[in-house]
C-alpha cells in the first residue's frame, strides 16, 4: 500500500491540486493565486504555492494523463488525428 503524499500537509489535496492547476495552467504569479486562493477564503503563502508545484506538479499531471490515456481506450474506434499544414515560401507550397 502506498503512502499519503499529502500526509505532512494541513491543506486538503483539494486544496493544493487548486493551487498547482491555476499556477500551471494559467500564466500567473505564486502572488496571483495566492490573491485568488485568499478571494476563496484560503490563506496561503507564495512560497507554499512554489512548495506544491515542486511536490505535487508530477504527481497532478500523472493522474491527469492516465485518466486521458484510459478514457482514449474506451472508445472503440480511436484514431490519432493529424492537421496538416501549408506554409508558402517564395511562392512554393511546402
Amino acid at each position: 500500500m502506498s503512502q499519503n503524499p499529502f500526509r505532512y500537509f494541513k491543506t486538503s489535496p483539494e486544496i493544493t491540486q487548486l493551487g498547482v492547476l491555476m499556477y500551471v495552467r494559467f500564466p500567473l504569479s505564486s502572488r496571483n493565486v495566492e490573491d485568488l486562493l485568499h478571494e476563496r477564503g484560503i490563506d496561503v503563502c507564495p512560497e507554499s504555492v512554489h512548495l506544491w508545484v515542486d511536490r505535487f506538479g508530477t504527481y497532478f499531471a500523472d493522474k491527469i494523463r492516465k485518466r486521458r490515456s484510459e478514457a482514449m481506450r474506451r472508445v472503440k474506434q480511436w484514431r490519432w488525428h493529424l492537421d496538416e499544414v501549408f506554409v508558402k515560401i517564395r511562392g512554393e507550397a511546402h
